[in-house]
């Protein structure tokens, strides 16, 4: 089974990030949320794709 982790727990995960940060990541879309009742859970395998992405938005493609 998967772990499971807090916002503030995913914030110390990814280096000490801002828990505001992480919470940005998720209204955007570049983290993905696990909803456990009304609580917002973010899994270890999501927090692996922002590790090896470093962090960074993916690029924009043009619609040209």
């Amino acid at each position: 089974m998967e772990k499971l982790l807090t916002v503030d727990e995913a914030a110390r995960a990814l280096g000490g990030i801002s828990k505001y940060t992480v919470q940005a990541w998720l209204s955007s879309g570049k983290l993905q949320r696990t909803k456990v009742g009304s609580r917002t859970m973010i899994r270890e395998s999501a927090l692996e794709g922002v590790l090896v992405d470093g962090g960074k938005s993916q690029p924009v493609k043009s619609s040209k």
